[in-house]
């Protein structure tokens, strides 16, 4: 059984997530407070063996290089938003020096996702694409919970303003890749509380 755990982090209250099964973990965008982090991580008790990245808006990747550093594990992001890792300006973080925050320019990836089904150390999750927040934001699918990243939330949907937001192709990235989970999947999105796919078809404002 995968246990899912998270903390909220940063000036975004981004969601920082863990997924491990007791003996291996997975860290999913560590947005920023890597200290906060570790901790999570180390209260499992499991060795962290990979970080993925849903996008690389620079509340998600803010802590990266520090927690990749820390257990020496390896980065995966989409090939789509691989450069953005290293250029402010596309992740956005150019804009945060007058709020007091760090410009970042982290390291460049290790893997780049296929869309497939990866297996790390028995922990199993399908990559499907869900463009329109970002251009290269994707989601992961587990047997019975996605995490989704900035494109569906409880209640709403991630922002399509920004560099590569679209969003008619948001919301049909939505329909195609999430709506069509069983309706009991709980989804884990990066910013507010979790919710099922049952719950946004039914409710989430801009479906209905």
């Amino acid at each position: 059984m995968l246990n899912v755990e998270h903390i909220v982090t940063g000036i975004a209250e981004e969601n920082t997530y863990v997924v491990h099964d007791g003996k291996s973990l997975l860290v999913i965008d560590p947005g920023s407070e890597p200290g906060r982090i570790e901790a999570m991580i180390e209260k499992t008790g499991a060795t962290p063996v990979a970080i993925l990245l849903t996008h690389t808006h620079y509340d998600h990747i803010g802590a990266l290089d520090t927690i990749r550093e820390k257990y020496q594990i390896p980065v995966y992001v989409s090939p789509k938003e691989a450069e953005w890792l290293g250029n402010p300006e596309l992740n956005l973080s150019i804009s945060l020096p007058n709020r007091g925050l760090q410009v970042i320019e982290a390291k460049p990836a290790d893997f780049t996702f296929e869309l497939k089904t990866y297996d790390f150390n028995g922990m199993r999750f399908k990559v499907v694409e869900t463009p329109g927040h970002s251009i290269g934001s994707v989601n992961f699918i587990f047997d019975d919970f996605a995490i989704v990243g900035d494109a569906l939330f409880n209640g709403s949907i991630g922002r399509t303003d920004l560099y590569t937001g679209d969003q008619e192709m948001l919301l049909e990235s939505i329909q195609r890749e999430l709506f069509t989970l069983s309706d009991e999947t709980v989804i884990y999105p990066g910013h507010r509380g979790k919710s099922t796919i049952g719950h946004e078809k039914e409710t989430n404002p801009f479906f209905n």
